[in-house]
């Protein structure tokens, strides 16, 4: 048995890093960044999801539910 959602994430994963390949030259595993160069680059993508976030809620305060 298969599960659609796993397979459907497991492609997305595939693409994302094939657009990676292509835009920076090298993979996650064989990029040689320092501990504190992960980190920012961490904090800088949770910052982007924050924002992102921010919309979504925006967008749906005017509907008839709030996401808290």
């Amino acid at each position: 048995m298969r599960d659609n959602i796993v397979e459907s994430v497991k492609n997305k994963y595939d693409q994302r890093s094939q657009l990676g390949i292509t835009k920076y030259g090298t993979t996650v595993d064989n990029n040689n960044l320092s501990f504190t160069e992960w980190v920012n680059h961490l904090q800088e993508e949770l910052m982007d999801a924050t924002l992102y976030l921010q919309k979504l809620k925006t967008e749906n305060q005017s509907e008839s539910f709030i996401i808290y």
